[in-house]
């Protein structure tokens, strides 16, 4: 880009998309707004190390990324091994039997996920550990390849990963349950106890 007038106009298109993840990452309204700006006035003092065949995108999240760790994060946050436990593979796919195998596809997984209204799909994901969030956020909400997320997050591709496998698993443990909690679908037997007692 050959001059700052036309490298912050093509970056502030991306501020509505920095926000939600400013938002995970801070849980707070006020800090994710400051870390916007912080990561827009970084971008603008960084711009002559800016080269046109980069991802501006993934640029400006690697930015916001890295002075959070910096500047935001009070302490690491550890994630909840024994709380994420293993999911059975596509669980919420054979669970929900408001769908029949003949409408099951490879979209399968944005069918299901249009059954649950937005704010439970965020609820879900909420209730991940930072270091599982991110990575499903970046990928499921933003769009990036693993490649990317890897970029962003300063980690090894097998890690973004791992840690997309889990956190995956574990928001569909989530949807399943609330499913079952709303009536959708029924619990299967011998784990029915752990939602019934919701029920009336």
């Amino acid at each position: 880009m050959a001059q700052r007038e036309e490298f912050v106009e093509q970056a502030m298109q991306y501020a509505s998309h920095l926000y939600p993840v400013a938002l995970r990452m801070t849980r707070n309204r006020a800090d994710a707004e400051d870390l916007v700006q912080e990561t827009y006035l970084k971008a603008w003092r960084s711009f002559a190390t800016f080269h046109e065949d980069t991802n501006l995108r993934a640029w400006l999240f690697r930015i916001m990324t890295n002075t959070f760790i910096n500047n935001y994060r009070a302490k690491q946050r550890r994630p909840d091994e024994e709380g994420l436990e293993e999911v059975e593979d596509l669980y919420l796919y054979k669970r929900l039997n408001t769908f029949d195998q003949s409408r099951m596809s490879a979209s399968a997984e944005d069918q299901m996920m249009d059954l649950f209204p937005d704010e439970d799909i965020r609820a879900a994901l909420e209730e991940l550990p930072e270091v599982f969030g991110l990575p499903v956020l970046l990928a499921d909400v933003e769009g990036f390849s693993y490649k990317e997320i890897a970029d962003i997050l300063d980690v090894p591709i097998g890690t973004v990963m791992s840690r997309l496998s889990r956190g995956r698993k574990a928001m569909h443990k989530s949807l399943y349950e609330y499913a079952v909690r709303r009536g959708l679908t029924q619990p299967p037997a011998g784990i029915a106890g752990t939602t019934q007692s919701t029920t009336n």
